[in-house]
């Protein structure tokens, strides 16, 4: 049943910051639905404004009109999942649901278990309705794996589509999640990196991807030469493509093959420091990360899995054998520490290492 309300009138254009001021006077009225006709809005109030709140408004905002309207309530979006799902699944299988899932633009993507295979496009749903930004829910359907790191994934709710904008930073990704790897997850990561970067350095991103650490880092840095490599190409295109939307084409420079021959042809001795994003077989590429740091020394950002019951001292150790294999030597680690649960009793880790 709609309920008359006292609300301000104003035009389109205007709404928003009109609505942005009620709520700081404390006026706007959240429980009731804007209302829209077509050149204005009807923006609820809880009671009449005084003189003074008007007067504070009008100072901002010179056309309104105070006025009396009937809006229908909001309706109130649930907080969890499991509490939209509460009525429509059997309640054992509550506990089943995902608690994680990872948002790239405007996709969500989760993992259903098997249990819950007959139930996933109302939890696909039930997502979207949770959470008003995604327009289409992604299920895993298989592990990553092979060369370029992709999954397979199922259509479980929304637009059937895998690629999307995502936004980390104030940077712009475009993204295609079934064509190159991307992980949200890691957007931390990428800005600490990012942020330890100096003027004037030189670093080679060894499996770039779409350019979460590459293009982050020459964004927040206008003196730095960054060659983003991966071995594939349309990963590497869309690599292009955000270097172009976030206008680093003068310090990023994409580079498609693998990385150990990119290296070896046109990479040797130039990197102050050198990013190894490949946590599944990155210890391969050791000595590709070694040959492209300076000779005088740099910094290796080395990411990989520790699974128990080993330790992360214990990958320290290996990581300094593999590069006193190539001649060159740890002289300390600066940063040590696991960086997410990837699966039970499975951490991915990070060891910023100083090469000599």
């Amino acid at each position: 049943m709609p309920k008359e309300s006292p609300c301000i009138k104003v035009s389109k254009t205007l709404a928003e910051k009109t609505l942005i001021l009620a709520g700081k006077l404390g006026l706007a009225d959240r429980e009731l639905e804007i209302q829209k006709e077509i050149d204005a809005v009807h923006i609820p109030l809880i009671r009449n404004p005084s003189e003074e709140e008007v007067a504070k408004l009008r100072a901002e905002v010179p056309d309104f009109k105070i006025d009396i309207h009937a809006f229908p309530e909001r309706k109130q979006r649930p907080k969890t999942i499991e509490e939209s799902l509460k009525n429509q699944l059997p309640p054992h299988l509550l506990a089943s649901l995902p608690r994680a899932l990872d948002v790239i633009g405007d996709i969500a993507i989760i993992e259903v278990p098997p249990e819950l295979k007959a139930y996933e496009k109302r939890i696909g749903e039930a997502i979207m309705e949770r959470h008003r930004n995604v327009r289409t829910v992604l299920a895993k359907a298989g592990a990553v794996s092979g060369t370029y790191r992709l999954r397979e994934f199922t259509l479980i709710a929304g637009e059937q589509k895998t690629s999307t904008v995502h936004k980390e930073f104030g940077c712009t990704f475009h993204v295609d999640v079934a064509k190159a790897y991307f992980s949200p997850r890691l957007s931390h990561e990428h800005e600490r990196v990012a942020s330890l970067v100096q003027q004037n350095e030189t670093v080679v991103d060894l499996f770039a991807g779409v350019g979460p650490f590459s293009v982050l880092i020459a964004k927040r840095n206008k003196d730095v030469k960054v060659y983003a490599v991966d071995i594939n190409s349309k990963a590497i295109d869309l690599l292009k493509r955000n270097i172009r939307v976030n206008r680093v084409e003068n310090r990023v420079f994409p580079i498609l093959g693998d990385a150990r021959q990119v290296v070896e042809q046109k990479l040797v001795g130039v990197a102050d420091r050198v990013i190894m994003n490949l946590p599944e077989n990155a210890t391969e590429f050791v000595e590709a990360a070694c040959e492209a740091t300076r000779p005088a020394g740099g910094i290796v950002h080395f990411y990989g899995f520790v699974h128990l019951p080993d330790t992360l001292e214990n990958m320290k150790l290996r990581f300094s054998e593999a590069v006193d294999k190539t001649g060159r030597k740890v002289e300390r680690f600066l940063f040590a520490k696991t960086i997410r649960e990837t699966a039970p009793y499975e951490w991915q880790f990070v060891l910023d290492a100083k090469i000599v």
